[in-house]
């Protein structure tokens, strides 16, 4: 079953989050998504529903071995996208917004397409 946009932005975030700081939480997830806090509980309830997130008794949310690496190549799409979209011209702001749409939708054949032809034009 695919997942929809909405749980790859919270794995996204989770994932940029735990790159950042020690420890996530429910309330940074909201803040950094713009979200409500039952909003977000909602969604941090699909992801442990789908064994992608788990938190501990503390609160702390952390990705699952599979939920991590979903999260990672999230954001590799998104950084990678944002990259091309820069290098062809499109300022930071709009790159980054664009990419982030995109990054849902493209396929894994244009993708690694797109990765290769990055890499190369390094």
């Amino acid at each position: 079953m695919a997942m929809q946009e909405s749980g790859e932005m919270y794995l996204e975030t989770i994932y940029v989050l735990s790159q950042k700081q020690a420890t996530v939480r429910s309330v940074d997830v909201a803040e950094e998504m713009g979200y409500s806090k039952p909003s977000v509980s909602r969604g941090l309830g699909l992801l442990k529903e789908r064994g992608l997130a788990e938190t501990d008794p503390a609160g702390n949310i952390s990705l699952t071995k599979e939920g991590k690496k979903l999260a990672k190549s999230i954001y590799e799409r998104h950084t990678v996208l944002t990259e091309l979209l820069m290098r062809i011209g499109v300022d930071e702001k709009t790159a980054t917004e664009d990419a982030c749409r995109v990054e849902h939708y493209i396929s894994e054949k244009t993708f690694k397409a797109i990765k290769k032809h990055v890499k190369e034009h390094s």
